[in-house]
């Protein structure tokens, strides 16, 4: 009886950059890691190096402080980056560059935090899409390599909503999803559905024990 082929994922979101706690950069461009952001890069690329499962593909979002957190994992690999637009950040319309206080102070913010499916940023995209549009770019790459382990940086909202989506989390409890710069979250699929193995860990925690 052949063996299921189980396709490991790990979700890496993207260094520190200058905005970080402080803006909501959204899908603005020209938007870099800062020298902490490249040194949790550098930092998480030599352990997953070091340890297993040893990714076969790395992909990333576009923007460049995914690309650019992907760069020194895909170099201690040996591999190159691919850009997966479906792992993109939500595109959060005019609150884009809106500082984080400012953003706390709107009447919008409760909504966000408290009744995400209830909410579409002005001129973007809705929590629901998100999810929809992360979960279709998740299974592509699933399919694309079954049995093997891939890794994907993207950023946080995406984040929580492909692990909110693989644990079975309402969309409405998203936000208690805490995923840092440069954390892992790793899930594992399989031919019964996904599993989740970790949510915002180092690379040393990959495979639980």
């Amino acid at each position: 009886m052949p063996v299921p082929q189980q396709t490991t994922l790990l979700l890496v979101r993207h260094g520190t950059t200058p905005t970080t706690g402080r803006m909501l950069p959204g899908r603005a461009p020209g938007l870099h890691l800062s020298a902490s952001g490249r040194a949790q890069a550098e930092r998480l690329a030599a352990r997953i190096a070091e340890s297993g499962p040893r990714p076969s593909a790395v992909y990333a979002s576009p923007l460049e402080r995914a690309r650019e957190t992907a760069s020194p994992i895909a170099r201690a690999l040996g591999l190159r980056v691919r850009t997966e637009r479906g792992l993109v950040e939500v595109d959060i319309g005019t609150w884009t560059g809106r500082s984080l206080r400012r953003a706390m102070r709107s009447r919008q913010w409760a909504t966000v935090q408290r009744f995400p499916s209830g909410f579409r940023f002005p001129g973007g995209e809705s929590f629901s899409e998100l999810a929809a549009r992360t979960s279709d770019a998740i299974m592509r790459l699933v399919e694309r390599h079954r049995g093997e382990t891939v890794l994907a940086v993207s950023h946080a909202d995406p984040i929580r909503a492909i692990v909110a989506t693989a644990a079975g989390i309402p969309l409405d409890l998203l936000q208690r999803v805490v995923i840092g710069t440069c954390s892992v979250s790793a899930i594992r699929f399989g031919d019964l559905g996904p599993h989740v193995l970790c949510v915002n860990a180092s690379a040393d925690a990959l495979v639980p024990s």
